[in-house]
């Protein structure tokens, strides 16, 4: 069986109560590696030193660590990390909550000037978000824009549509959640009930129920003790009864199952040993008591479920290291591209059917219009009667000897069910169920409402749809590289250069080796010929490379739209002694006026080109003519311009690895030569963060040593080289 890599809704409900012990403790700082793995540094005065950590990348977890495996400290805070700590150094740990029975985690600090609360999303594409104490979003990891939801920096956070939590479902409501399904009984756990996996197959097993029975052939007895073998589950949760344990598929040994050992070593809950050579082959799960359905495989005893979690997904992370070397050997791209076709195939199918429920919805919703008299006036006998206190069952038989007399009102009605207050009558030959406790308007109001959350139920698909087109052109884009380079393998002239790169690229670890030049915290880049280009970021900025670092020799650029930045190239450094007589390449000159009209308003327009000039240092000056008036960071230009006619925007992102390993950016002919690796860019939708967090996922998958890639390149660093508007990765 394959190990678990994502926490499930029983494990956190689970940890809502151990997490409770550490209430009180104080945070002292915040990190954020990559975008996807957060780690808060928190002291108890009771256990000391704290480390928890939440991940929602492709494992998804939340749990405390031993101090010992917490990764090194990102070297450049990102913001997402400097705005925690800010709001929480020196804030108390009040509290942990699970939403419903969801796979979210609320995390509570209190400190005197406010209330934080990390929400924690655990499932999907996972996410972090930051709200004040009224669930304002102050920062996320990932925005969420969607008709169901918004996830967004200055909106109130929404959390998804409730579903049934099965630890406290009414007996009634589960009976009629069972009678409603259309498959056995263990998926409807699993989807209905909201189990998952697992969990339905162990409350069968634990129930005595088969599996596989289909729903139509399960009676009132089997509902009874699957009924009891959830409520025994809840009971355990509520009470914290747990006995963890951590499970192990032994591959290559004699394991004979059950528990495998008297909980010594590792296993006593103190998650500081190591996997040892006679721990068995693959940790498989961690699990807050055993499971019935775990039976069969070697376990340890663990005394608190954070700790099992702790040493799990440390053993998780070692066995991942240990993986063959994926250069030595061909990816199977066929079944990953095989894969990404059948989920095509499956989004596609969904978004047809959300296509047509939301169509007949809105036709059930103009039939109650096209039959306004027939409806209200069933929809008033009812109210007439509910106000005279008749029963629904009255009034359901008085329908049924009206439909007998021939009253078209009543031969419309097909169910009355007072228990819901609802009537469903038949029109045009369709169904369509009505509260009846309001109007004609107000329930085709109800029915367009809900076309439209089908409808964004259907967009949420059409965003997925399109990740998943871009995972397949991705796997496919990889499969030719591989054959590229396995075919440049075989010959004996192989590029040095790109030697090189693939060296970077598949070496185990990276090492890091950093550097913060004066002019980072400008735009810039370095021309392919070498010459230091710098542009500003703001109208200070562009004030300040005027007055302090314009130089004799250098040219200076802009562009021929309001709101560009101030664009230097350099023709020395400032520790050099300035020259008017260097000449400057025509490709310098030509990649600083690219650079100069893709920081422009060009790009945030959505343009692929526009008009630049370039005037020399002496030509810019800050005193305005008789009667001008220079705002704040502006500039007056004497003189004759060379002018750049419809110069396109490129730029690329980068990461460097020699001499410096850092994330670069400017005009791909210059990156190209510089990075190890680059992406380009092109003006799109996405956002300025979220086209960042894309390309640093497809960084990560280019090097093997991702923690290199955490480390020197993470979605902050890389927005730092993004040009201002909305962006996407260009086409392979």
């Amino acid at each position: 069986m394959d190990p678990k890599r994502e926490l499930t809704s029983v494990d956190l409900a689970a940890l809502v109560g151990e997490f409770g012990t550490y209430e009180g403790a104080k945070v002292d700082k915040a990190y954020l590696y990559g975008d996807d793995l957060l780690r808060l540094k928190m002291r108890d005065f009771d256990r000391g030193r704290i480390e928890l950590i939440i991940e929602v990348g492709e494992i998804k977890r939340a749990h405390t660590v031993a101090p010992e495996r917490v990764p090194d400290a990102p070297g450049r805070p990102p913001q997402f990390a400097m705005m925690l700590r800010n709001r929480l150094s020196g804030a108390d740990f009040a509290g942990v909550e699970q939403f419903e029975f969801d796979r979210i985690l609320e995390f509570v600090f209190d400190r005197e000037d406010g209330t934080t609360r990390i929400i924690v999303e655990l499932f999907g594409q996972g996410n972090v978000a930051v709200t004040d104490g009224e669930y304002e979003v102050i920062d996320c990891l990932e925005t969420v824009r969607l008709k169901s939801r918004t996830v967004v920096p200055g909106s109130r956070y929404e959390f998804p549509d409730s579903r049934t939590n099965p630890l406290t479902v009414p007996r009634d409501a589960f009976d009629r959640e069972m009678e409603e399904s259309d498959t056995d009984v263990v998926r409807t756990l699993a989807t209905q009930l909201n189990f998952g996996g697992l969990y339905a197959e162990e409350v069968c097993t634990r129930a005595g129920i088969e599996k596989g029975m289909d729903i139509d052939d399960a009676d009132e007895d089997d509902y009874d003790r699957l009924y009891e073998a959830i409520e025994r589950l809840a009971l355990d949760l509520r009470n914290s009864n747990f006995e963890p344990r951590m499970y192990f598929a032994d591959d290559g040994g004699d394991g004979n199952g059950g528990d495998s050992g008297d909980g010594d070593g590792d296993a006593n809950g103190d998650g500081d040993g190591d996997a040892d050579d006679s721990s068995p082959d693959r940790v498989v799960d961690a699990t807050p008591f055993p499971l019935e359905e775990h039976v069969e495989l070697a376990a340890e005893p663990y005394d608190s479920f954070l700790a099992a979690l702790d040493d799990y997904f440390f053993r998780l992370e070692l066995a991942d290291e240990q993986e063959p070397d994926p250069t030595d050997q061909r990816p199977d791209f066929e079944e990953e591209i095989a894969k990404y076709e059948r989920i095509i195939d499956q989004q596609q199918g969904a978004i047809d059917g959300f296509e047509q429920e939301a169509d007949a919805l809105r036709e059930q919703a103009e039939s109650l219009y096209a039959e306004y008299g027939l409806i209200d006036d069933i929809l008033s006998t009812i109210q007439d009667a509910r106000s005279q206190d008749r029963p629904w069952d009255e009034i359901e038989s008085r329908f049924e000897e009206g439909a007998e007399r021939g009253i078209d009102a009543a031969q419309a009605v097909v169910d009355v069910d007072g228990s819901e207050g609802t009537v469903t009558i038949e029109v045009d030959g369709e169904y369509v169920d009505l509260e009846a406790g309001r109007g004609v308007e107000q329930n085709a109001d109800r029915l367009y409402t809900e076309a439209k959350r089908v409808e964004e139920k259907k967009e949420g698909a059409l965003a997925a749809i399109e990740d998943t087109r871009e995972d397949l052109e991705d796997a496919k884009a990889r499969r030719e590289r591989w054959e590229a380079d396995d075919g440049e393998d075989e010959t004996e002239e192989t590029d040095e250069e790109d030697r090189d790169d693939r060296e970077w690229l598949s070496m185990p670890s990276v090492p890091i080796r950093e550097n913060e030049p004066w002019y980072d915290r400008f735009r810039w880049f370095h021309t392919s010929d070498g010459y230091l280009v710098i542009g500003g970021r703001n109208a200070d900025q562009n004030e300040e490379l005027v007055k302090k670092y314009l130089e004799p020799g250098d040219t200076v650029f802009h562009t021929q739209a309001h709101g560009g930045p101030v664009t230097v190239l350099k023709a020395t450094d400032p520790s050099e002694a300035s020259s008017s007589d260097i000449e400057l390449p025509d490709s310098s000159l030509e990649e600083a006026a690219q650079f100069a009209v893709s920081y422009a308003s060009v790009w945030k327009d959505g343009r692929y080109a526009g008009d630049v000039y370039a005037v020399d240092s002496d030509q810019v000056t800050k005193t305005p003519e008789s009667g001008e008036y220079l705002e704040k960071g502006g500039f007056a230009i004497r003189g004759d311009r060379t002018y750049y006619d419809d110069t396109p925007v490129d730029v690329a992102v980068g990461i460097q690895c020699e001499p410096y390993t850092r994330v670069i950016g400017g005009p791909s002919s210059a990156i190209e030569g510089q990075a190890a690796t680059t992406i380009s860019l092109e003006p799109g939708r996405y956002a300025q963060a979220d086209a960042a967090k894309r390309v640093y996922r497809q960084f990560r998958e280019r090097f093997e040593d991702e923690s290199f890639v955490r480390k020197i390149a993470s979605p902050d660093r890389i927005q730092h080289f993004m040009p201002p508007g909305g962006s996407r990765i260009a086409e392979e």
